[in-house]
């Protein structure tokens, strides 16, 4: 089956179809899932609930640009929903022209390769929740400050400071990761 073909099957409810696209995608929406929760079991869950979504409005898609791209929209959003929810996506901006425009960039790049992606992954997942969730929007989902800002209901100015500190944060844990591996 093409894409095409799962996707009017799944709008016909047909079983097959669902397992088909769930069995494609369900990976690569796992770890959008996972950059939003912090364990394992919060990113399956979601996982669950962002294909219950996928199968119950997907009669929406248009067929107009990406299918995989209205998935991620739908799990992203709904990883957002949940640490709504949760009251822990924000972080009490401080002052913010106080942030520095230029961020140390001195972690040794040469190690940069000693660290897996599950490894900085948890890192992420260490960090603060508003921090590593304007992390992966900035820096993994590719969106704008200003979309960001939309998105979580912030100003773009606490975008770019949060995905700052989430940058220092982060590079602190590697220098610190490299140092005890040394």
């Amino acid at each position: 089956m093409n894409e095409l073909q799962i996707i009017a099957g799944c709008k016909e409810q047909k079983r097959e179809a669902q397992r088909i696209l769930y069995e494609k995608y369900a990976r690569k929406m796992y770890s959008i899932c996972l950059r939003y929760s912090s364990d394992q079991a919060g990113a399956q869950d979601l996982l669950q609930d962002g294909f219950l979504k996928v199968f119950t409005h997907i009669g929406s898609f248009q067929e107009k640009g990406s299918f995989e791209g209205w998935l991620k929209r739908i799990f992203i959003n709904l990883s957002l929903e949940n640490l709504r929810k949760r009251k822990s996506i924000y972080q009490s901006s401080d002052d913010i022209q106080n942030i520095p425009d230029v961020v140390d960039e001195s972690t040794e790049d040469n190690q940069m390769y000693k660290i897996s992606e599950m490894e900085l992954l948890k890192m992420v997942q260490e960090l603060p929740r508003g921090y590593s969730t304007v992390f992966n929007l900035y820096a993994i989902e590719d969106y704008s400050h200003k979309e960001i800002a939309e998105m979580l209901d912030i100003s773009e100015g606490t975008s770019r400071s949060q995905y700052v500190r989430a940058r220092q944060m982060l590079q602190e844990k590697v220098k610190q990761y490299i140092k005890e591996r040394s």
